[in-house]
């Protein structure tokens, strides 16, 4: 090879090179403008921040030890995160040790789209917690009324009053954010009221952010047409849609966008007792039925109500209800292995058991009072409802599935779940 011909093979390489660079280099420009933009869409405002500093805060409880996250945490789309606790009872112990709540957290994720409670020919629509008993009257959000409902529950945060929550508030890391956000006297005592008032409606705004409603699984993007389902995932699709008759609840528009799949009402769908709930062995001061505790949920909640007294004679036509749970995150969990539990007492541990359970309540046996869900599966049985008024006889119990169906639909809904990547 002359010594040109090497000179000219050189050159070519060094423009190839340079070519090379040059491409990286507009692509890294790319990436970091698309990344630009993917944080401002994210970028949270000065009260969704607040909220959010406030969902992580430890501080805001009595012995410094649990945040909102604690039941709701993010890596399992907004509901309790230890699998060892969710294989068992589901109930999460508060900031006192030994105690514990009476149902399984529900999802905080998706929950600022849940309207005002309210009651059209006696169906029940909207409000938040499993009964529904935060409203949204007072404060225009159930989600904000929720989120202030733990800090002073004695087994969960556990703090005495709205002035201790606030005066937590004002003495953290934070504060100048929360008076900037809840107005400059918000630590003024005289206005204690009104800053707690800012901070449910703080952790509502960030609760119903992009960061925490993220509308990113896999099902929006096939919904946005840049994925498709597999085979499994469609087929249960179609069973969802179809034979299952899960739409006819967790409702969804086949062509809509950013679908929710509740259609916030309540409903008793004949679930069995949950025999580890820690709650049947709680303090008598909190429980004091013992082993002999229903949760009677909406019906319990318009029983008492004081504010709608012409809610209180519907209570007995809605005992055992609880409210409908979006599907969205139903799956999602940081491994494989994480246990998730279902159901408002957590008494189903596999979306392929609670599917069953849906797919089969009316045909099998009976279980014996008490049965667990493994011993149900193993057995081939159900035990009876907890409560056995008003159970849903007409949308499920006897779906006649087959196995394969039953699997396709689980498949399907494991698509739910944020954070897909293709």
């Amino acid at each position: 090879m002359t010594h040109t011909m090497v000179n000219v093979s050189r050159e070519k390489k060094e423009k190839t090179m340079s070519r090379k660079i040059v491409y990286a280099f507009m692509l890294a420009l790319v990436l970091v403008a698309a990344g630009a933009v993917i944080a401002s869409a994210l970028e949270l405002t000065p009260q969704e921040q607040l909220g959010k500093d406030i969902f992580f805060d430890k501080n805001l409880s009595i012995n410094n030890n649990q945040a909102c996250a604690a039941c709701h945490a993010p890596e399992v789309g907004g509901t309790g995160p230890d699998s060892m606790i969710n294989a068992h009872g589901a109930v999460y112990e508060g900031s006192i040790m030994g105690r514990f709540g009476d149902r399984k957290p529900p999802s905080s994720a998706y929950a600022t789209q849940s309207p005002i409670l309210s009651m059209t020919k006696g169906v029940f629509l909207g409000g938040n917690f499993w009964d529904g008993r935060a409203t949204g009257e007072r404060l225009g959000s159930p989600a904000a009324e929720q989120a202030l409902g733990p800090f002073l529950n004695p087994l969960e945060q556990a703090l005495g009053s709205p002035a201790d929550v606030v005066g937590r508030i004002c003495a953290s890391t934070y504060q100048n954010l929360f008076r900037h956000v809840c107005g400059s006297a918000a630590c003024d005592p005289a206005n204690v009221n009104a800053a707690y008032d800012c901070v449910g409606l703080s952790v509502a705004a960030y609760e119903g952010s992009p960061e925490v409603n993220q509308f990113s699984s896999k099902y929006d993007a096939v919904v946005n047409g840049t994925a498709k389902f597999t085979k499994l995932e469609q087929d249960g699709f179609n069973v969802f849609w179809g034979k299952g008759r899960c739409n006819k609840c967790h409702t969804v528009n086949p062509r809509g966008k950013q679908a929710l799949f509740t259609d916030y009402t309540f409903d008793n769908l004949g679930v069995p007792k949950n025999p580890e709930n820690p709650f049947y062995f709680a303090d008598p001061q909190f429980n004091p039925l013992g082993m002999a505790w229903l949760d009677q949920g909406l019906g319990g909640f318009l029983a008492s109500q004081m504010m709608h007294p012409d809610w209180v004679p519907l209570a007995p036509e809605n005992y055992g209800k609880h409210k409908v749970p979006t599907l969205r995150n139903v799956d999602k969990r940081p491994a494989p292995d994480v246990v998730k539990a279902y159901g408002h007492n957590g008494y189903f541990k596999s979306l392929k058991g609670i599917v069953h359970f849906y797919n089969t309540r009316d045909v099998l046996q009976v279980c014996p009072e008490w049965s667990t869900e493994a011993y149900a599966l193993a057995n081939n049985c159900w035990p009876a409802p907890e409560i056995a008024q008003n159970v849903n006889m007409k949308l499920l119990g006897d779906l006649g599935l087959t196995a394969d169906e039953e699997d396709a639909l689980v498949e399907f809904m494991k698509t739910l779940s944020d954070g897909w990547k293709p």
